[in-house]
């Protein structure tokens, strides 16, 4: 039903071209202090995509995101405190 998506971090030039990104997948947002675009794409494409990138003459830098691999589930080895600090 879904399909797997990787990110994609594009350091840019100039950020009058980030309109052209949307032809390779989903622009997720864009940095303009910092000059980035998060573009999102299929991940059997994630290598195509990096690689055309890197030859558009106003992209500076292609990085993969490692968003997908941070753990995002958290546990707590304390007891939970908060039922003491109720009203």
């Amino acid at each position: 039903m879904f399909t797997e998506r990787s990110g994609i971090i594009i350091w840019v030039s100039d950020l009058k071209h980030t309109k052209n990104f949307e032809r390779y997948g989903t622009v997720h947002y864009v940095s303009k202090r910092m000059n980035y675009v998060v573009l999102y794409v299929h991940t059997e494409r994630l290598e195509d995509v990096q690689r055309n990138l890197q030859r558009l003459p106003y992209v500076k830098k292609v990085e993969k995101s490692y968003r997908g691999e941070i753990k995002t589930e958290y546990e707590s080895d304390s007891p939970d405190k908060t039922r003491f600090y109720t009203l």
